[in-house]
């Protein structure tokens, strides 16, 4: 598959990406646990349907150690044993955050409330923004049918 735009050859494209960069490396610098921001961008790409970020964010993840079971069942986590409160209320944030169309009334306040008994303001406010930031990205992505497979770890650092 081909992509149907080539984002890099693009000068809008280029000073867009430019600040998209710095946006996902002002998340690296949260106090958002690693591992929970890695779990919440693969579940928002795996509801998106987004094959070039749930390439990239499961090898993100399993080069920073990430487990493979942990990462199969980041699709069923309600029924995994392998996850935290924490990272459970973090998904849950994620995919109501992501399916706002389908639910029509957003976040709920019983997933709010889970997710701030876990999270500080500062790390509510990080996991908010990825999740958003995560949504555009794979409709970016979507919408220019981007490839999936070839990603190596590190390459947007």
């Amino acid at each position: 598959m081909d992509a149907r735009l080539d984002y890099l050859a693009s000068p809008t494209a280029s000073r867009a990406f430019k600040h998209f960069m710095s946006v996902g490396k002002a998340f690296k610098e949260s106090p958002l646990p690693a591992a929970t921001q890695e779990l919440v961008a693969l579940r928002v790409s795996q509801i998106n349907g987004c094959g070039a970020c749930i390439d990239m964010h499961t090898k993100e993840a399993a080069a920073a150690g990430e487990t493979p079971v942990r990462l199969h069942l980041v699709a069923a986590w309600r029924e995994a044993t392998v996850f935290t409160e924490a990272e459970r209320a973090a998904l849950e944030l994620a995919e109501e955050g992501t399916r706002v169309a389908d639910a029509g009334t957003g976040v709920s306040d019983e997933v709010w409330a889970r997710a701030a008994r876990h999270f500080d303001g500062e790390q509510l406010t990080a996991l908010v923004l990825l999740v958003s930031f995560m949504n555009a990205v794979n409709r970016l992505n979507i919408i220019a049918r981007q490839p999936a497979g070839d990603y190596e770890p590190g390459r947007f650092h």
